[in-house]
């Protein structure tokens, strides 16, 4: 009788352990089923040269960016520049861009779906709308006039990314021959938007700006003095010019590394490591990780960590997302570059809702930080520049040593009630980050809000 029991008892064991693996393999197969059959070894994908040869790629308005012809190999956008300025988000026939479309989205362009897999009697598979304005990218490259960097507008309402350009770029249809040796095309496959941290220079005084607010009782309303240069937990933290008296609000504009250095001091360099992590997080973007930046605030460190320099290295993306948080009291949307995906009929296949993050400050502060980031376009980037905007921004001026040029930074957002876009412009060796960036993220944001040129 005991033996029966043992007998029932282990096979009942087993039992559970099959229905458990089942509800595992079930989970998976419904949650990854598009990714496992978008393997490159799979020939009903993938024809003889590598290249996806099912699935079209399209920009939110429609435009054709990548299709297959009829022999499979896969065609891009007509105009060489549009190519070069959507490669990061549509990826390069060879597989190397790894955040591409071509890519990263291979299971959304099978046209995979639980009843049929991936056949279809027409052999076409997915169309995959990407949130992207084709036309956005293409006013960014030709704003940045061969530099490399990295340009992001997304809507911190939806978390629809409209601009994504990361350069040094190449044309998909052309690849050069010396894309391994030419200094010119150094981190070509990388997208500095999504994957690439940097040192952020002044944009990161909106960090401890919002943690002095938060810690420092009074603050907005005392009045600072700059000398030109501050002893900071024994490192000597220097301005370009002695900015005399000022408000808070006047210190962001003017962009005073001694009053920032000195309210780090204050806050401590437990807590702004804390409120650093808000603009270091690494981000889900349609299962694409960004890049987490990183900061040191220890020892004589925290003096120039506080104004974005130092060791300190942020991820574009991440910016532009703690920018919508400062527009939307506090909290924003993560960004998405998939609008969505329809079968080869047109039937839609998958949906996407807006996902926020959490609260990156509160809302109170989020509204005193805009302010004062309007007095800095108000003050020292002129609004002229910005036309029909009701702009909010910071640039950064990024020290990268050596005989480099400064990383030119300038992020902010509009708070236009029909354009809740937040932005950044990331141009390395561009020198000053009010003109070489700003003048980038003007001409994309007039295109946005005031139209294209015809």
């Amino acid at each position: 009788m005991r033996k029966i029991e043992k007998r029932a008892a282990v096979c009942l064991l087993l039992a559970l352990a099959l229905l458990l693996g089942l509800g595992v393999f079930t989970f998976r197969f419904v949650k990854d089923g598009g990714d496992w059959v978008s393997f490159p070894a799979n020939r009903h994908l993938y024809n003889s040269k590598g290249q996806l040869s099912v699935g079209r790629i399209l920009d939110r308005d429609g435009d054709l960016l990548s299709w297959p012809d009829e022999d499979g190999n896969r065609c891009y956008y007509a105009n060489a520049i549009v190519r070069k300025a959507t490669l990061h988000a549509v990826g390069d026939r060879a597989g190397n861009i790894g955040t591409g479309a071509l890519s990263a989205f291979g299971g959304k362009l099978s046209g995979y779906n639980l009843l049929t897999g991936v056949y279809s009697p027409l052999g076409q598979g997915g169309d995959l709308y990407l949130t992207l304005d084709a036309r956005l990218n293409y006013i960014a490259w030709q704003a940045l006039g061969g530099k490399k960097g990295a340009v992001g507008v997304y809507n911190y309402k939806t978390g629809e990314v409209l601009c994504m350009l990361s350069a040094p770029s190449f044309d998909p249809l052309d690849p050069p021959s010396d894309v391994e040796t030419n200094p010119a095309y150094e981190g070509v496959y990388m997208n500095r938007f999504l994957s690439g941290t940097f040192t952020p220079g002044s944009v990161f005084k909106t960090v401890t700006l919002t943690a002095a607010l938060e810690q420092l009782p009074g603050v907005s309303e005392r009045a600072f003095t700059c000398t030109g240069s501050v002893n900071v937990a024994g490192d000597v933290v220097t301005c370009p010019q002695a900015h005399g008296e000022m408000t808070l609000g006047l210190a962001l504009a003017r962009s005073c590394n001694g009053v920032f250095s000195q309210l780090a001091s204050e806050v401590g360099a437990e807590t702004m490591e804390r409120y650093a992590e808000k603009v270091l997080a690494s981000y889900s973007v349609n299962g694409i990780r960004t890049a987490a930046g990183s900061v040191d605030f220890s020892g004589i460190q925290i003096g120039w960590s506080a104004v974005g320099q130092g060791k300190d290295r942020v991820n574009p993306c991440a910016l532009m997302v703690y920018m919508g948080a400062i527009a939307n009291g506090g909290r924003a949307a993560i960004p998405q570059v998939i609008l969505r995906t329809e079968s080869g009929q047109g039937f839609p296949t998958s949906f996407y809702f807006p996902r926020k993050t959490g609260k990156l400050m509160e809302s109170g502060t989020a509204e005193t930080v805009a302010e004062m980031m309007a007095l800095a376009v108000q003050e020292t980037y002129g609004t002229a520049r910005f036309p029909n905007m009701e702009i909010c921004a910071k640039s950064g001026t990024a020290q990268v040593g050596g005989d480099k040029a400064p990383t030119a930074w300038f992020a902010g957002f509009l708070q236009n009630k029909d354009a809740p876009y937040a932005f950044v412009v990331m141009v390395e060796e561009g020198g000053s980050g009010a003109a070489a960036a700003g003048d980038v993220a003007a001409q994309v944001l007039d295109a946005l809000v005031n139209g294209y040129v015809k």
